[in-house]
């Protein structure tokens, strides 16, 4: 299923891999925070979330590199990039 469909059908899950901190000035309605640098110690959790997961962020790096991740791991995912772009899609 092509990434836009997976946002405006509400599909898998919304990830916002940002920090906390920049994740609470601003996200995706009803997207989940798990910063970057707790994606390792949280797999099984992500392993038990509805997928495929829709990764975010401030512009796609950070979900680039947790996409490469997950994926290595067995879990289905996808990197959408930056979180407004998610917002933009899901809301339109």
């Amino acid at each position: 299923m092509e990434m836009e469909n997976l946002i405006r059908e509400d599909k898998g899950t919304i990830i916002d891999v940002r920090n906390r901190h920049e994740f609470s000035s601003g996200h995706v309605e009803g997207s989940e925070n798990i910063p970057l640098n707790e994606i390792s110690g949280r797999l099984e959790e992500l392993k038990q979330l509805p997928g495929p997961l829709v990764l975010c962020c401030a512009s796609g790096m950070r979900s680039g590199q947790v996409e490469r991740f997950l994926k290595e791991n067995n879990i289905p995912c996808v990197n959408a990039g930056s979180w407004m772009d998610v917002n933009y899609i899901k809301h339109s």
